[in-house]
């Protein structure tokens, strides 16, 4: 059974404390906003690298792609105005 956005939206929230937690998909690929506090001082590949180890075995397992901004709560803030 291929998993749904709100899947994989608990999936990362579960592993992840996140701000702002959008995802969109089709059961195969996937688009997230994710806001956290968890990227600040950290670098774009870091931030992935956070997201990857929130979702686990599930990332090789379920998720066949996933696209993603991953974004400070500050950026996210600037990037509203």
């Amino acid at each position: 059974m291929l998993p749904t956005p709100d899947d994989v939206k608990r999936y990362i929230a579960n592993g992840l404390d996140c701000d702002v937690l959008q995802v969109e998909g089709d059961g195969q690929h996937f688009n997230a906003l994710i806001v956290s506090r968890s990227f600040e001082g950290r670098s774009r590949v870091q931030r992935h690298q956070l997201v990857y180890a929130a979702l686990g075995e599930r990332m090789r397992a379920e998720v066949h792609a996933l696209s993603m901004r991953t974004l400070t709560p500050a950026e996210h803030a600037q990037e509203a105005r």
